[in-house]
């Protein structure tokens, strides 16, 4: 009997399909080695060595497999193809005693991918493990280390990570800018223009456009140069005094190109855009569709196809759209990354003939997320969409000259919009000739204001994370994730990130005394270093060893000097329901609470949403409107009455005068 061990109960059954009698799949149920929790776990004075222990939770697991492995003439780790894949890899095999152990990886789960590895067993790549061992390593000791400091400077039971604090920053960084944002005013001016009167023509309204003002006597007017009302009037009333007519007419066509398939970043930004999931959430069901043999895995920054799959998807979209559709030529993408792996794929469907019509998954969310990818491979070898654009100039000519311009755009042929669709907007403009006369209809002067930087959400923090190099694709939900359960942010009703109090002073502490720990370049830079041992070009205790000197000095120092920081104390107008004092608030784990003033000489506390006047429930007008969290630490608003009545609403309930009263 041969026996395979993976990583997962659900990859190990769709393997199982895939092989003889001859073969026993397992799963290791993730890691069965790990740091400890109770301790640091690293031997800094012994070149930073890893005290692995075997988890309580995994023990049972390790008895099973080295009685299967007894039983086996042949031992295959085949857990996935990434650093992490290849760590598992390593500690079973350091484990189970396993010095024989054959190696295989795959990119789907597929029975020919899985015979083919089957075919070209290796050994285990210890530079990966390296690789994952020095960010094990040191995330651990930043994190058991800076989490102290921490507990002395603010409150216990906070932490800090390596990562995670340059993304808190991101976000904190963000909400300041917002804060401090002055908005300031700009005019833009539109004419509406007409034709002159056709009476052979019924549908006169086909024959107005919207032009827009962009130069006066000759100088562009940049986009906040009409800054008053005043002025913007002015110009309105020289407009409407000039005679208007049609400059030139310049017509071209343009190319949109097709999306490349996703990466692990792109698939979480759209997740996010289309359909709301977060990182975390599009990630866990990328890992059910791999392990289901749908995807190919889902982990990945390379944009890299097979030629079978390209060929493949040739072939459906000629069958199904036709050869007008069909592209001459495979088209390929170029990675972007440097760091990219080219022998990794991109995610795509594992068989461009499985339609999302076709799977059969009883999870609706999967579906989504299927669809989703199967839809953005297709779309990559579809042809380019082309769109017929119209320019117009339109000169209008008093004691000053003014240009306007108009813009049209129809699409003349759909390409890869057929299945993947995009936002665009078609306009379309009379049939208009050069020097022909226009007249004016009405002049609109139009206020706007400038608006401050959005907050981020998954989408916009995924792609700035992979921007500046912060992370690595397996990496992006957890991070984000983490910052969530710590509660230094949380999620507004827009889904927006917005940084708690203790988030805010965490950032603040972190940036005045650790700037090198949450400086972006640096974080960047340790990722480089990272992948450069992933690569066998250096040594991974070197890396640890030349962070953990200054580091360790520094925090010694701060400790010694650097003054506890008071969180304000936030008073409310509400009186503890045992003695009769006043309540404050106060911070806790899972963020604020109401206590007594008198703590700890009376204990009360109450939950923060209750300090709150949200105005009565919609639904049963008898109970009020409270703020609750989901497990995953969400924000939603629910009835006090709960469970007699059932109302929920993510978004902030509208509260009338009413309500209020």
């Amino acid at each position: 009997m041969k026996l395979v061990i993976v990583e997962s109960p659900t990859k190990a059954n769709t393997i199982s399909k895939f092989l003889g009698s001859d073969f026993k799949v397992e799963s290791s149920y993730g890691h069965i080695r790990d740091l400890p929790k109770s301790k640091i776990g690293i031997d800094i004075e012994n070149n930073f060595e890893p005290q692995y222990i075997i988890p309580v939770k995994s023990k049972k697991r390790v008895t099973s497999l080295k009685k299967e492995v007894k039983k086996a003439e042949k031992i295959i780790l085949a857990t996935d193809e990434d650093r992490e894949g290849e760590a598992i890899a390593w500690h079973l095999a350091q484990t189970l005693n396993l010095p024989t152990a054959e190696r295989i990886v795959f990119h789907e789960i597929t029975q020919k991918a899985i015979e083919e590895a089957l075919k070209n067993p290796r050994s285990i790549n210890i530079n990966l493990v390296n690789a994952q061992q020095g960010r094990r390593v040191l995330d651990r000791l930043v994190g058991y280390k800076l989490s102290p400091f921490l507990w002395q400077k603010i409150m216990k039971r906070l932490s800090a990570g390596r990562v995670q604090s340059v993304a808190l920053r991101l976000i904190v960084e963000r909400e300041n800018e917002i804060k401090n944002f002055k908005p300031e005013e700009y005019y833009t001016i539109f004419a509406v223009l007409q034709k002159p009167h056709n009476p052979k023509s019924k549908l006169q309204i086909a024959n107005t456009l919207e032009a827009t003002l962009y130069k006066i006597d000759d100088e562009i007017i940049p986009k906040l140069g009409i800054k008053t009302e005043k002025e913007a009037k002015k110009i309105a009333s020289d407009l409407e005094k000039c005679e208007f007519s049609i400059s030139k007419i310049e017509k071209k066509e343009i190319i949109k190109n097709p999306p490349a398939p996703f990466t692990t970043s792109s698939l979480q930004q759209t997740g996010a855009n289309r359909l709301g999931y977060s990182a975390k959430q599009t990630m866990r069901l990328a890992q059910g569709l791999y392990e289901k043999g749908l995807i190919t895995y889902m982990r990945t920054d390379s944009l890299s196809l097979s030629k079978e799959s390209v060929r493949q998807a040739s072939d459906w979209i000629e069958k199904n759209f036709g050869k007008k559709y069909a592209s001459q030529t495979p088209r390929f993408f170029k990675t972007k990354s440097r760091l990219a792996q080219e022998a990794h794929e991109a995610i795509r469907p594992t068989d461009a003939n499985l339609t999302p019509e076709k799977i059969k998954i009883e999870n609706n969310q999967e579906k989504k997320i299927y669809d989703l990818i199967w839809r953005r491979f297709i779309a990559s070898q579809l042809p380019q969409a082309i769109f017929d654009s119209t320019r117009v100039e339109i000169e209008a000519k008093n004691k000053s000259s003014h240009k306007l311009q108009a813009n049209g755009s129809t699409l003349r042929f759909d390409g890869f919009l057929k299945v993947w669709l995009t936002k665009f907007e078609e306009k379309e403009l009379p049939e208009l000739k050069e020097n022909e006369k226009l007249n004016l209809i009405e002049i609109k002067p139009t206020q706007h204001f400038t608006e401050p930087p959005a907050r981020y959400n998954d989408a916009s923090l995924v792609k700035t994370l992979e921007k500046f190099g912060i992370g690595r694709p397996s990496t992006y939900a957890p991070i984000i994730s983490i910052i969530q359960e710590r509660n230094y942010v949380i999620k507004n009703e827009n889904k927006k990130f917005v940084p708690t109090e203790i988030g805010e002073a965490v950032n603040k502490l972190l940036v005045a005394h650790f700037p090198e720990i949450i400086d972006i370049g640096f974080t960047a830079k340790m990722e480089k270093e990272l992948d450069e041992i992933a690569e066998g070009k250096i040594d991974w205790r070197k890396i640890i060893k030349e962070f953990y000197g200054p580091f360790a000095k520094n925090l010694e120092e701060k400790m010694n000097t650097v003054e506890k920081q008071e969180i304000a104390v936030e008073k409310i107008d509400k009186n503890c329901d045992v003695c009769g004092k006043p309540m404050i608030v106060k911070y806790g784990r899972f963020g604020k609470f109401l206590a007594c003033s008198r703590f700890p000489e009376c204990k009360n506390t109450k939950s923060y949403s209750d300090s709150i006047d949200l105005g009565s429930c919609p639904k049963c007008q008898e109970g009020k409107i409270v703020m609750r969290r989901t497990k995953k630490r969400r924000m939603f608003y629910g009835c006090s009455r709960y469970p007699k009545c059932d109302f929920v609403s993510w978004k902030k309930p509208d509260i009338s005068e009413s309500q209020t009263e």
